[in-house]
């Protein structure tokens, strides 16, 4: 049965009728749809763009499907209706199509540096190996890639980038011949650089960005996704490397310390900024409003912060919203999220594909 939703739609902020036939919206009536919400402000879902359903709590490899079903679930709950996995040690391509869960974009797994990352999470790669690990996860993945720009060196006793200049534009250029976006994670500051000088798609965290890169990324119109719930436990990292790390510990602290004007700078230079949690392993799911109260604490403001964790960030996406013949997912808030963001923990109705899920 077709479905009657209507309310203010954002962004339009317009009270309109929406009709929801199947999955796809429609403008115009249709005889016999269900109303299934009158009033209150529409959206067209929320998006948690750094998340990692193959990733367990605890920071391990997910080991079943249903295992990474629930933790979408978690997320649909929270009114999170796309999903881009930024790299999974799980392959689940069987999720893609699965009506229930949110609209899946996948990486497929980190491309990183031999025993220098997270253990049992990324493929370990030489340099001379990435161009072409690069090309493998490109189609293991839909249509992006997960590079680890960097992570802590032990000899070096601080961050480092995770393979030299060249091998990390080699990276980039290799995902775009296999007609993939590539993005990667980034604490430091010479990494990032050189990523976002090669044409990079997105920076994962970016806690290393300076004016001069920043101003890069806005030309060349590359995506920053903040993180910004990952770097609060930068301390929590700084203090377990303290005695062993102190100049790695020392760093990460005032990484943290110094993200939120780094990120204000950021969407001031006109940088996309969108919503992602990085949930998976240390961080829970379910926390792309908590991420996006932290976005607009640091300055940027609550009707731009609601466009990237929600319409923009579903079109960067590729995902339609709330138009003729766009998807039918959207959610249903009684209050308007822009003037107290605060509102989105609380979704009265979640419709995807056509259907009601909550409450």
């Amino acid at each position: 049965m077709a479905l009657h939703v209507r309310g203010v739609v954002l962004p339009d902020d317009e009270v309109r009728d929406l009709w929801l036939d199947g999955d796809r919206v429609s403008l115009e009536p249709i005889a016999g749809a269900e109303t299934v919400s009158d009033g209150g402000f529409v959206l067209p879902g929320l998006i948690d763009a750094h998340c990692h359903l193959g990733i367990a709590p605890g920071g391990r490899p997910v080991t079943s499907l249903d295992q990474a079903r629930e933790l979408a679930l978690i997320d649909r709950a929270a009114g999170v209706l796309a999903i881009r996995d930024a790299g999974s040690p799980f392959a689940y391509p069987e999720l893609d199509d699965d009506v229930d869960l949110p609209r899946l974009r996948r990486a497929g797994r980190h491309v990183a540096p031999p025993r220098r990352y997270l253990p049992e999470i990324g493929v370990e790669v030489p340099a001379d190996q990435v161009a072409a690990e690069v090309t493998r996860q490109a189609a293991a993945g839909t249509g992006w890639v997960k590079l680890v720009g960097d992570w802590i060196d032990r000899d070096q006793g601080d961050l480092a980038p995770a393979w030299d200049d060249g091998t990390l534009t080699a990276a980039v250029a290799a995902a775009h011949a296999a007609g993939a976006r590539i993005t990667a994670h980034c604490f430091e500051e010479h990494s990032v650089a050189t990523l976002v000088r090669a044409g990079i798609d997105c920076v994962e965290h970016g806690t290393g960005l300076t004016p001069d890169v920043i101003e890069e990324m806005a030309r060349r119109g590359t995506a920053l996704v903040p993180t910004m719930i990952n770097i609060e436990t930068f301390g929590t990292i700084a203090a377990r490397a303290q005695e062993k790390f102190p100049r790695y510990a020392k760093h990460m602290l005032a990484l943290r310390d110094g993200f939120g004007s780094v990120v204000a700078a950021a969407y001031e230079a006109g940088v996309p900024v969108y919503v992602g949690s990085d949930a998976g392993g240390g961080i829970a799911h379910g926390l792309a409003a908590a991420e996006m109260e932290l976005l607009h604490a640091a300055g940027i403001p609550a009707d731009q912060v609601l466009a990237a964790g929600s319409w923009a960030g579903r079109a960067w996406l590729g995902l339609p919203g709330l138009v003729e013949g766009g998807l039918a997912d959207l959610t249903v808030y009684a209050a308007d999220p822009r003037r107290d963001l605060r509102v989105l923990r609380d979704p009265q109705l979640i419709v995807l594909r056509g259907r009601v899920i909550a409450p």
